[in-house]
């Protein structure tokens, strides 16, 4: 009997225990912001980068996205069309790179050496048209604001393991 007691209360502290450390973490849908709400811009890259690649200089900061592996997609979107972003990685990467794709237009610059076992991307630069077949171009929302851009650059830089 006392070891049922004692069992029993055993498991309602560590249920309580693991309660209070999970209902400070959990994360609940974000509310839709009202029409008044104030506008942030998107956040820019830190300082402290790890982008080993050029960035061209009209390109605006979207966003970083886990790629897996250690590895972050930082995309930056521009409205100068496809092959002008196109020409200028030719000119400052040194090389031609390579197409993805022709339609849409995908473009790639490789940063440095894929490894299979380390990494989930190749570290790259890839180039993307968003304005092919006629759409608007890719949709970036950031809090209540949102801006269509006809070209996203994405860079992929190489991990030093």
């Amino acid at each position: 009997m006392i070891r049922a007691v004692a069992f029993s209360l055993l498991l309602g502290a560590a249920g309580s225990a693991f309660a209070s450390q999970t209902q400070g973490t959990a994360q609940g849908p974000k509310p839709f912001p009202s029409a008044g709400a104030p506008q942030t811009p998107p956040a820019a890259p830190m300082s402290d980068s790890p982008i080993a690649a050029p960035l061209y200089p009209a390109a605006q900061f979207l966003e970083v996205i886990d790629a897996g592996k250690g590895q972050q997609f930082h995309l930056y979107g521009t409205d100068a069309p496809f092959a002008d972003i196109v020409a200028y990685y030719k000119a400052t990467m040194k090389n031609g790179g390579r197409v993805l794709f022709q339609a849409p237009a995908m473009h790639q610059f490789d940063l440095g050496r894929y490894q299979e076992e380390t990494m989930a991307y190749p570290p790259s630069v890839v180039i993307k048209d968003y304005t092919w077949n006629g759409s608007e171009g890719y949709l970036h929302v950031s809090g209540g604001a949102s801006k269509r851009y006809k070209t996203i650059i994405q860079i992929v830089p190489a991990t030093v393991r």
